[in-house]
């Protein structure tokens, strides 16, 4: 018994050191800013979608892998910037992808009520879906950058998500195959959660821009739009 409790009291104590010397590490990146390259590296392996064509490049989905510690910090800097967003009511409350106790849900309840309300008025309702196609690989960084900065977002926040979206690269993976490298020149990463809050804080400004008698909903990049009334072609 005295041996065990020895081989766990090491355990616990190796355990503790690990997570020091980690802390330390990603202390230091976030200070000084300096990331090892392989953190700015994916190896992406396409995955065919379920009954497409095999021969068409357009039927995969794919898959990032990354550097399991840099998720972790770029996990815990995403915790942070959320948190803040969260508390200066920077994302809109009709957006509920990614977001603590929202869900599709919500969204779902949302246009049920619409169409209630239109049931009861005698009016017609028009609903559009919306789904941005490749919309992390388009989304537009300096419009990321530039939304932060006016919310007020500056230091090393900022330059952590600046290297985070710039100076990426990417090899392809084919059985035990490797493409070249290539450099991801536009859009957020694929594989991190950071990326889809920036795409979110970025993309839910298109609901700033809607008339009044439009009703919407977003999850992450999928929208949806509504409009009720007696007159059809005023609705279309």
């Amino acid at each position: 018994m005295i041996l065990v409790l020895v081989q766990m009291d090491a355990h616990i104590i190796c355990f503790a050191t690990w997570i020091s010397n980690l802390l330390c590490l990603f202390n230091r990146v976030w200070r000084e800013q300096s990331f090892p390259r392989q953190w700015q590296e994916a190896v992406v392996i396409p995955i065919l979608k379920p009954g497409q064509d095999p021969a068409n490049p357009l039927h995969y989905r794919p898959i990032a892998l990354t550097s399991v510690l840099y998720k972790t910090l770029e996990r815990m800097v995403n915790a942070r910037l959320v948190f803040q967003l969260e508390k200066q009511g920077c994302i809109p409350p009709l957006q509920s992808g990614f977001r603590r106790g929202r869900s599709t849900f919500d969204n779902i309840v949302h246009l049920e009520t619409q169409i209630r309300n239109a049931f009861m008025r005698r009016n017609h309702l028009v609903s559009i879906f919306f789904d941005v196609e490749k919309a992390y690989d388009r989304t537009w960084r300096h419009g990321i950058l530039r939304k932060l900065y006016n919310l007020g977002f500056k230091g090393n926040l900022t330059l952590f998500i600046k290297r985070f979206l710039y100076s990426r690269t990417f090899r392809v993976r084919l059985g035990n195959f490797y493409s070249d490298p290539f450099n991801q020149v536009e859009g957020v990463p694929q594989g991190y959660i950071l990326s889809v809050t920036l795409f979110i804080l970025h993309f839910s400004e298109i609901l700033n821009h809607l008339l009044p008698s439009v009703t919407e909903t977003l999850y992450v990049d999928d929208l949806q739009i509504s409009s009720q009334g007696c007159n059809m072609r005023l609705i279309e």
